[in-house]
């Protein structure tokens, strides 16, 4: 009977585990740039609208992007992109939370084009 629950906890510490991992392998935003400076983000994209800071991070409210595309029904669109963007005291970025975002050029997201674009 041990021997089962053992198995049983195990098993489902593992699916558990596996679950959080595939969440994030699913934001490419995410996985480009947490991790890296929000200096070289802000430098490529434009400098923050605003910025809180709630003890050891800053959360900064960002919108950039603007462009006018051409969409996949052969129209086009005025897009930009929002995002709140958690930097902490290193100035290294720990979280991007998408705000605000259209409908891309080639997919469902202008922000995923603009931010992680396919290599």
């Amino acid at each position: 009977m041990k021997r089962r629950v053992i198995a049983t906890t195990a098993i489902l510490t593992l699916a558990l585990s596996a679950c959080t991992t595939v969440s994030v392998a699913q934001n490419p935003i995410s996985q480009r740039w947490v991790g890296r400076s929000a200096g070289e983000f802000f430098a490529k994209y434009s400098p923050p609208l605003s910025d809180t800071e709630n003890g050891s991070t800053t959360v900064y409210n960002w919108r950039g992007g603007y462009s006018r595309i051409k969409l996949q029904n052969g129209k086009s669109a005025s897009v930009s992109c929002s995002a709140k963007i958690t930097v902490g005291q290193d100035y290294v970025i720990r979280d991007i939370t998408l705000v605000g975002d259209r409908p891309g050029a080639n997919g469902a997201s202008y922000c995923e084009e603009l931010l992680a674009p396919a290599k």
